[in-house]
């Protein structure tokens, strides 16, 4: 089989060792999902991307350290902004790709990269009682208001010092059933619009730098509160990452910066 080509890059930063980092391998054969799985787990980032050309595009799947997931943005940026450093696609030509969450593109802007996704809003279906109680009891904090999207459970707090102080008990939100939890309020700071944190214990990553996939939740629910369709969100990890968004009918636009770490191949042994 053809060395595989591995790139860690970190997504969503404006500068290296921000953001959130991914592995992205580039793959020039068809390999099993439980070498996939394996490589993440080497990673041991929260995620790694698996591309592969197929036809015009591209198939990209996503793996945690744990278990492959459905929709990842910050992998998928990462992805592309591997294929067009290492020229395997033109600078200008934008990428196509075919994933367990249908096709999605990714193109220049300037110096961002832009992403099509599709919008995973909230629903309105109101959570048990009980169900509220243990997302408390879980995060330490009891939220304004509580919606389920897609993937993940979305909890509103009053204030963005809330969001930032946040020290949730991982035990009981892998025990939530969900893939994970966005908790999120409106921003202090007049740069940004509103500000998350984004927790997924039950996928192998107790909180996740700067989730893209999230953003798609976040920015519907925030258009609709905001009277906006365009809007600038700052995830508040550790490490953080400043993710634009635009609301386009069902799709949700997310833009970002990307940083190359370093690059490298797999060995013989570890591609067998």
């Amino acid at each position: 089989m053809a060395p595989v080509v591995c790139l860690q890059i970190d997504a969503f930063a404006e500068r290296p060792y921000s953001g959130n980092p991914a592995a992205v391998c580039l793959l020039e054969d068809e390999r099993d999902r439980r070498w996939m799985q394996a490589v993440a787990a080497e990673m041991n980032l929260s995620e790694t991307a698996f591309v592969r050309r197929q036809g015009d595009g591209f198939d990209l799947r996503w793996f945690t350290p744990a278990v492959e997931v459905d929709l990842c943005g910050h992998a998928t940026l990462a992805a592309a902004h591997a294929l067009w450093s290492v020229e395997r696609v033109a600078g200008d030509e934008p990428i196509s790709f075919q994933t367990r969450s249908g096709r999605l593109t990714a193109a220049r802007r300037g110096d961002l990269i832009e992403l099509d996704f599709p919008a995973t809003a909230p629903g309105t279906a109101e959570l048990g009682a009980e169900e509220v109680r243990a997302l408390a009891d879980a995060l330490g904090v009891v939220p304004d208001s509580v919606a389920r999207s897609t993937f993940d459970l979305l909890a509103v707090v009053g204030s963005e010092d809330t969001v930032r102080r946040l020290e949730p008990d991982f035990r009981r939100l892998r025990e939530l059933g969900s893939r994970g939890v966005i908790v999120t309020s409106v921003s202090d700071d007049p740069g940004f619009d509103f500000v998350s944190r984004f927790f997924a214990p039950g996928a192998g990553i107790d909180e996740d730098p700067v989730t893209g996939s999230a953003h798609c939740c976040l920015g519907p629910y925030w258009s609709e509160r905001l009277g906006k369709t365009e809007m600038t969100a700052y995830q508040a990890s550790s490490r953080g990452g400043v993710v634009h968004v635009r609301i386009s009918g069902e799709r949700v636009i997310l833009a970002g910066r990307a940083v190359t770490i370093f690059k490298g191949e797999l060995t013989s042994a570890a591609t067998a």
